[in-house]
């Protein structure tokens, strides 16, 4: 039996029991894809984040606990945070190889940890009938992204107040589904509901910003931008359009260190 260790970090936050809990488990060489499943299942967060050094780089996987998935931002920026605190990683930044997603890159600087990520493509689109039934409201604008659509909403309240159908969500073929509007104290507040991957809400999610980033940068005219996303969580961002990669920054907290079995 291998014993693992676990870090919990909650991430886009700088208190604990706020932004996104991820789990990280930095390893010598990659379990079978079986037993990442059960550690993510078992762990029962929105991703468990698996770190396998790679010369001096790393890869990275994210497994929900039902999936594997595509691309997950709280959790790299966890590994990340885990890397520098607990493995004495000794360079500013930190270069993840994913099978899907490329190169990923976190830096640290003062404000905390940024991310480098590729942007989302947007396709403008019709908004699927079971959205419209699911939030009971009519967006503005929709669009569909390379795995998520995005609906556009005129006011920040309506973020705040939506508590859509989730089973109706769950029948959209998507990896989940993004609502936002204009913000009243940050630039663009945005919810992410995801049941078609294991979660109902994710409180936190980095990867819908490739995504947020790009429409709000043209829509407001605007490269660096201030963002929360609205869970019962929340969380802050900081985010740059750079044409085909976002920068998106946040901070992160250890909330328990540990050791698992398998």
């Amino acid at each position: 039996m291998a014993k693992i260790k676990l870090y919990q970090i909650d991430a886009f936050t700088d208190k604990v029991f706020g932004g996104n809990p991820a789990a990280v488990c930095v390893l010598d060489a990659w379990l079978d894809d079986a037993t990442m499943q059960h550690i993510g299942a078992e762990n029962n967060l929105a991703e468990t984040a698996f770190v396998v050094p790679s010369s001096n780089d790393y890869e990275i996987r994210w497994f929900t606990p039902t999936v594997e998935v595509d691309l997950c931002g709280h959790a790299t920026l966890a590994a990340a945070y885990v890397l520098f605190t607990y493995y004495n990683y000794a360079g500013k930044t930190i270069n993840l190889h994913s099978r899907h997603s490329g190169l990923l890159t976190v830096t640290k600087q003062e404000e905390g940890l940024t991310l480098n990520f590729p942007t989302d493509t947007l396709q403008p689109a019709e908004t699927p009938e079971a959205l419209l039934q699911a939030f009971g409201n009519t967006p503005s604008e929709t669009y569909k992204g390379k795995t998520d659509y995005l609906l556009v909403f005129d006011n920040q309240q309506t973020i705040a107040d939506f508590n859509p159908d989730i089973n109706l969500i769950n029948s959209v073929a998507a990896r989940g589904i993004i609502v936002t509007a204009k913000g009243e104290e940050v630039d663009f507040v945005s919810r992410f509901f995801c049941p078609q991957v294991g979660i109902a809400e994710d409180p936190v999610t980095g990867s819908a910003h490739t995504t947020l980033t790009p429409y709000w940068s043209k829509r407001l005219g605007k490269q660096v931008m201030t963002a929360k996303q609205l869970s019962k969580r929340q969380g802050n961002l900081t985010c740059e359009y750079l044409g085909d990669r976002v920068n998106i920054t946040g901070k992160a907290i250890t909330y328990l260190t540990g050791e698992i079995e398998v």
